[in-house]
């Protein structure tokens, strides 16, 4: 039985050897055993060749082994990953893995996920996922340009690793520093400082590195978006989000709002909560139409309430379009003498011609907003080049605002 990407399979209470292959490139296979709030419950929950046996998980080569019998019950899931051989320095994924799971008493699994461009250095191919008594394996597919090390301590894992070459240009004599403090997210968030300082080169780069911003951030939680959350696309986009937010406004806070049906669910993502934290709060909202107007309408008045001087950036991501186009058109043109500035950003599977258009006519430009398609993995593009998408527009019109 072929899986494809978001789908899943019930397994029985026996050991289950989940096994990768990948053409043309020498890699490592780990495995994470987290707990129901997504971490890790010690360093020794990270399963590689270093260390390969904990709790009833095994490493051998390119493949994990699970007796399912044996795994605690505090370890909720076992997250599987394929990473570039370290050794190999430079080398990325071209061809996605192929995973095998095989198990006694239950049917062959397999699963190859699309290939991947643009420069990923390890993958989260499946996840194994208690479901009351019984276990489920998960085909997940997504790719990271974090390296192993990234990908761990987002789990919660302190892993040692030399500082990133992209820290060293800050070293450079001559060289221009972030004007943003970036100590606290070495401390509360070390896994999103590389994202951090690419965020702020490329508001340094755009000559808006002094200027600060309410950072708010909009999901789409329609039914069709499912898929994006299960293989954790969407919180790896609120991750860099995050690490944005952390250079224009440092209270290491971003407002979340869910788009679903008419009443809009509005939480937080910060720096010492935000793994997996999409995953909790969005099992607490159903599925539905999303209604985009009422959520742009909470993020506003959020932003009124506040009372922030600054202005707002309101990163909206969108799968679909909208069925509430003319009210949505009608709080841009009200929101454009507030101090608003709102980004739609598009990944998914639906069409999103209304907002790739917006700005289409000369007779209804929108000064305050802005279009990113960033594709069907937004985690998969280069920090810089993600981010230059994300600010491009909005460094120009908050230079406007001078």
């Amino acid at each position: 039985m072929s899986l494809r990407k978001g789908e899943n399979a019930s397994l029985v209470m026996r050991p289950v050897t989940l096994s990768v292959s990948v053409r043309g490139l020498a890699v490592d296979v780990s495995a994470l055993l987290l707990g129901a709030d997504g971490k890790v419950r010690d360093d020794d929950d990270l399963v590689f060749y270093n260390h390969p046996v904990q709790d009833g998980v095994t490493i051998a080569g390119t493949s994990v082994t699970a007796d399912l019998a044996r795994v605690p019950v505090a370890v909720d899931r076992v997250v599987v990953a394929v990473s570039a051989d370290p050794l190999q320095p430079g080398a990325v994924f071209t061809r996605a893995p192929h995973l095998s799971v095989g198990q006694e008493g239950a049917p062959a699994l397999s699963f190859t996920a699309p290939d991947f461009t643009s420069g990923e250095t390890v993958v989260v191919v499946a996840e194994l996922y208690r479901r009351g008594n019984a276990w489920k394996v998960r085909a997940v597919g997504q790719g990271y340009a974090t390296g192993l090390a990234g990908l761990a301590t987002d789990y919660g894992v302190d892993v040692e690793v030399d500082p990133p070459a992209a820290s060293a240009a800050s070293l450079t004599p001559g060289a221009v520093r972030p004007t943003v403090d970036l100590q606290k997210v070495e401390r509360q968030a070390p896994a999103l400082l590389v994202p951090a300082r690419q965020a702020g080169q490329v508001l340094t780069d755009r000559g808006i590195a002094s200027r600060r911003a309410a950072v708010y951030l909009i999901l789409d939680h329609d039914w069709h978006m499912e898929e994006m959350y299960e293989s954790f696309a969407v919180q790896a986009f609120a991750e860099r989000v995050l690490a944005l937010s952390a250079n224009l406004d440092d209270d290491g806070t971003v407002p979340v709002i869910f788009s679903s049906k008419d009443e809009p669910f509005l939480e937080e993502i910060r720096l010492d909560n935000y793994r997996g934290r999409i995953g909790q709060l969005h099992t607490q909202i159903d599925w539905g139409w999303g209604n985009v107007a009422a959520a742009m309408r909470r993020a506003v008045g959020h932003y009124q309430d506040s009372g922030a001087a600054d202005p707002a950036f309101i990163v909206t991501q969108v799968g679909d379009e909208p069925w509430d186009k003319a009210e949505i058109r009608s709080l841009l043109q009200n929101t454009a003498s507030l101090g608003v500035f709102w980004l739609f950003v598009g990944f998914g599977r639906g069409k999103l011609a209304f907002y790739k258009n917006l700005n289409a006519s000369a007779s209804a430009t929108f000064t305050n907003v802005s279009f990113y398609d960033a594709g069907k993995n937004p985690g998969a593009v280069p920090g810089e080049r993600f981010y230059a998408s994300l600010v491009d527009a909005f460094a120009a019109w908050i230079r406007s605002l001078a």
